[in-house]
């Protein structure tokens, strides 16, 4: 038995391929090509599948009209630049995230075969998703893998009045014997914005030291705050900063330096990315990586459990099992994205897939 949760009265299922599919086909009409909309299907129907529905296919609509208003590019012209064997760094030319990273997760893959460690910069993509599906493919693979993300500033930073830096996220993942793949996929804020808008359409309160008001004031008021704040104060603010170093700035298209410099073009929208790959044949042997791996998640979950905990998980453990679940039973779109996905259909003639309330 999994842990799938039951659909909420009013959502339908759809079956995951056909959901990939549907989206697909939006993206297609949207003016991708068919490859590049099957990549990006692929992405939100993964992140749909383990229950991250904030960057699954509700995101369909939002990139069809970045792709409508150009700021996404629906043709990009994606070139990898590179002066050694184990590091690259791809000009995704404003190219969907989920394309632009997508191909540097299969190119750090490659050269870490030879190299044993191989590093892929990404500069100027548009809104990477749900950056666990790239170091899931990476440990699919066999090899561990690392990401960060540096976006547009939309968060506090320790000490500064306003929005500073961005909820840059982090994900890792690495293989293991008998077991999904450890997944750790967390960002650098303490709530995620879509906390904060689904907060004020609820009328309920923030967490204390979540959210801020426009000036960096803490607030639990959803109606006020308009920004999450770092995880950890400092700790989270630093990691924010610090992936923009190791992104942004690494591949020449720095965004913290331009947002906040006055010029309006330094606030268009864009994304950077650094994807790291290892391949545990160059620390030893891939089998016994993965046979300890599986024998340290066995000895964390045979560990005495605390009174009031549920259970003990690992890092991914739990989104693995909501996957199998609605691989098996379907997806649940929530009714408001099952009523854009329907109308965007209609608009550019996509057929519906089935579905059941």
């Amino acid at each position: 038995m999994t842990d799938t949760p039951t659909p909420k009265p009013g959502k339908v299922l759809v079956p995951a391929e056909e959901l990939r599919a549907f989206a697909a086909a939006l993206l297609e009409k949207g003016g991708l090509s068919t490859e590049h909309a099957r990549t990006t299907a692929d992405v939100f129907v993964w992140a749909a599948l383990r229950g991250i529905d904030s960057h699954g296919v509700a995101r369909v609509p939002a990139y069809l009209d970045l792709l409508d208003k150009g700021v996404a590019n629906a043709r990009p012209d994606l070139r990898f630049e590179s002066t050694t064997p184990a590091a690259a760094v791809l000009d995704a030319d404003r190219a969907p995230g989920p394309v632009a990273l997508t191909a540097a997760a299969e190119e750090a893959v490659r050269r870490a075969r030879t190299t044993g460690v191989a590093a892929v910069g990404v500069r100027r993509t548009m809104h990477t998703g749900a950056i666990g599906h790239y170091v899931s493919r990476i440990a699919e693979q066999g090899l561990a893998g690392i990401a960060f993300v540096a976006g547009m500033p939309n968060m506090g930073y320790t000490g500064v009045k306003g929005a500073a830096v961005a909820t840059s996220p982090l994900a890792i993942a690495v293989p293991a014997d008998g077991r999904p793949p450890l997944l750790l996929d967390m960002a650098t804020a303490t709530i995620a914005l879509g906390r904060i808008r689904q907060a004020k359409a609820n009328g309920t309160p923030l967490p204390e030291g979540a959210a801020a008001t426009e000036d960096g004031t803490p607030t639990t008021d959803p109606e006020k705050a308009v920004m999450p704040l770092p995880l950890g104060g400092a700790k989270g603010s630093g990691m924010s900063l610090a992936f923009e170093l190791l992104t942004s700035v690494l591949v020449g298209a720095p965004i913290f330096a331009e947002f906040h410099s006055g010029d309006p073009a330094g606030r268009k929208h864009r994304q950077n990315a650094l994807l790291v790959a290892l391949d545990p044949a160059a620390f030893g042997g891939p089998e016994a990586f993965t046979a300890a791996v599986g024998s340290t998640l066995t000895t964390l979950k045979g560990l005495p459990r605390a009174e009031d905990a549920g259970g003990v998980h690992y890092p991914g453990e739990r989104s693995a099992a909501v996957a199998a679940g609605r691989a098996e039973q379907g997806v649940p779109v929530a009714p408001k994205v099952w009523r854009d996905l329907t109308d965007r259909a209609a608009r550019l003639g996509v057929a519906l897939p089935d579905a059941a309330a």
